[in-house]
């Protein structure tokens, strides 16, 4: 079976991820500072299936304890196959008026963290000849937002990461995409009023915003055989907004 890591695995997209990959047969390994009582229900639900659920908790934002933490697991699980850095988090606030303090977790957390991460992770997945990352990223890395400066330049970096390290690890039977999700109903859109969100809904396409599973079902299709000839690429979720 597998090893997969998902990162913010304890709500919202991480969490739907971790069922969708357990679902078909992975070991879904939920990092998050704090377990939820949907992840517990979710981790009960697996033992009915192939794949399974384990939690671990860590703080993703202690940058330096991260190297002992992916020895730990390898340790305790054997090969990461599979890293989704989907943990982040989506403070709101204009520039000019957002505290410095604000500016430097969300830098930390969304893009240090991640690269950080992906560097212990990675090394494993070179020297085993396989492996398979993820990057949560976002369409305010491309559309832009009122309020997201920061965020959105986080997500960003979270693209252009990918494309690059792509290129790096490739030759080495790795690969590296990532998801631009929409305006999906977790808590980074949970200050959206619901007139917001129906204006959203109907600049759509498809008239909806996107469901967690959506995103979950596309990391699937890239962690699975599917995937194999798939990289350097960023796939858009987000019901047509974009389009």
């Amino acid at each position: 079976m597998h090893n997969v890591l998902v990162t913010g695995g304890s709500r919202g997209i991480g969490l739907a991820i971790a069922r969708r990959l357990a679902a078909a047969g992975f070991n879904a390994i939920a990092v998050a500072r704090r377990d939820s009582d949907e992840l517990r229900q979710a981790i009960g639900e697996c033992d009915r299936g192939g794949g399974a659920i384990q939690f671990r908790a860590f703080d993703l934002s202690e940058v330096d304890a991260i190297p002992a933490f992916v020895k730990e697991l390898r340790g305790e699980f054997g090969p990461i196959y599979g890293l989704v850095n989907n943990a982040g988090i989506g403070t709101e606030g204009l520039l000019a008026t957002m505290h410095n303090s604000e500016i430097e977790a969300l830098v930390r957390l969304n893009v240090l963290s991640p690269v950080i991460l992906t560097k212990y992770v990675v090394r494993h997945m070179m020297a085993d000849g396989a492996g398979r990352i993820v990057n949560i990223s976002s369409i305010i890395a491309t559309t832009g937002y009122n309020g997201l400066s920061v965020y959105g330049a986080t997500k960003a970096a979270a693209t252009g990461f990918t494309k690059s390290l792509a290129r790096e690890v490739g030759k080495l039977g790795i690969t590296v995409n990532a998801i631009a999700p929409g305006f999906i109903a977790t808590e980074l859109t949970r200050s959206l009023s619901e007139d917001q969100r129906h204006r959203i809904a109907g600049r759509s396409a498809l008239r909806r915003l996107p469901e967690t599973d959506d995103v979950a079902r596309m990391v699937e299709y890239l962690l699975g055989e599917g995937g194999r000839n798939v990289t350097g690429s960023v796939f858009t979720v987000d019901a047509g907004n974009t389009a």
